[in-house]
């Protein structure tokens, strides 16, 4: 693979330290977003959860208080979207992507189907 690489991460983050281990280890070149001094974009955390083949749903951490509030039964795709652009503890991490497929990196060994 040729893509180049991006980590969007939260630096305190057990996994995302993890995983950044693998990829200095693996000696590729990569971006890493902290995304929480880079803040998404709706739009681009839509084309994350795209290219992961996942819905919002699936990347939204259920454990988190902010998430408890949410009635999951009925928000929309559009809304827990806009909610986890404005609250970055919602989404799961971190989230690698290379060209056109991205995973969540939970473990941190998901990264190594990228590399």
């Amino acid at each position: 693979m040729s893509d180049k690489i991006t980590i969007y991460q939260k630096p305190t983050c057990s996994k995302c330290r993890g995983t950044l281990a693998i990829l200095d280890e693996s000696g590729q070149n990569y971006e890493s977003v902290n995304y929480y001094e880079t803040p998404l974009t709706v739009d681009k955390l839509r084309e994350l959860i795209n290219k992961l083949g996942l819905s919002a749903r699936d990347v939204l951490r259920k454990d988190e208080p902010a998430a408890r509030d949410l009635d999951l039964n009925t928000i929309s795709e559009d809304a827990l979207i806009q909610h986890m652009v404005d609250n970055p503890d919602l989404m799961q991490r971190p989230i690698v992507v290379r060209g056109d497929k991205a995973k969540i990196c939970r473990p941190p060994e998901n990264v190594r189907d990228l590399l």
